[in-house]
């Protein structure tokens, strides 16, 4: 976790540049003032939840016991007890490799080429927001994997802090908002491009492929595939949206905290 984080940031530092904020001949607008703040907060917000994965308690051997999949919720309970050590590292082939995505298509893409660094901005900003949004979640909220409901795995297994965060689903959250913000960026620098229904469809494909096998893996339920695949291509469309120049909008996001609650706050303005 620690290692992704670092990347991340690294990729932060090096993307943000003179020519992120080139205005010339794009579809979009990106300003330091609001987008340092929106990455810096993003990052900070991927920490915080990164640590309080961390500090999650593992479960007894009397919490595990008492679980029944007859107590899951109607929707999941065909996937409680599943496990499959090959669909879990299956996964990780499209997971990382949407990562690619964005940054080949800017590049092989003319129109995109010219603006890399501004495309890199936003493709960080929407990875961070989707981070942020993951693992806050996934730190606050305690929900076994569908894996601690099978009998014949080891109990250390079942036990185990990273097997209570199954809510909800990082890798396909992460993919979606990759592979929709490279389909939404294609679809503004290339509107009349006749690739967009190919664009768009290897898009919802991908991030789909992700959820099914980590749901065969055992590592998240249906719900969480599903909401993890909707917060992910929901960041990847509305955060390019929002930088769009014939938007006349403005972007502000902030850190919200209270006693029993972190989160990213974001407010959308529109100049009548």
């Amino acid at each position: 976790m620690k290692f992704k984080y670092s990347i991340l940031l690294l990729l932060t530092i090096l993307m943000v540049n003179y020519n992120a904020f080139s205005q010339s001949e794009s579809p979009y607008e990106t300003k330091f003032k609001t987008d340092g703040p929106a990455v810096v907060a993003g990052l900070g917000l991927s920490y915080l939840g990164l640590t309080l994965i961390k500090n999650k308690s593992e479960l007894t051997p009397t919490e595990v016991a008492a679980k029944n999949k007859d107590d899951v919720f109607f929707l999941d309970r065909f996937s409680a007890g599943n496990f499959r050590d090959k669909a879990d590292k299956d996964s990780y082939i499209p997971f990382y490799g949407s990562f690619a995505v964005a940054p080949i298509v800017a590049l092989i893409d003319g129109k995109q080429r010219s603006h890399y660094g501004q495309v890199s901005v936003m493709f960080i900003e929407t990875m961070s927001a989707a981070a942020a949004s993951f693992t806050i979640s996934a730190g606050l909220v305690k929900r076994s994997r569908p894996l601690v409901y099978n009998t014949s795995l080891p109990l250390s297994d079942r036990q185990d802090k990273d097997a209570q965060r199954s809510f909800f689903a990082g890798h396909t959250t992460a993919t979606a908002a990759a592979t929709f913000f490279a389909a939404k960026v294609f679809n503004d620098f290339n509107p009349d491009s006749e690739l967009k229904p190919y664009v768009w469809t290897a898009a919802a494909l991908v991030p789909a492929v992700v959820g099914y096998q980590r749901l065969r893996a055992g590592k998240h339920f249906l719900t969480d595939n599903i909401l993890g695949y909707a917060v992910g291509a929901g960041l990847g469309i509305l955060i390019p949206e929002l930088h769009k120049k014939t938007n006349n909008s403005g972007i502000s996001v902030a850190p919200v905290m209270g006693l029993n609650y972190q989160g990213l706050g974001m407010t959308y303005h529109i100049t009548k």
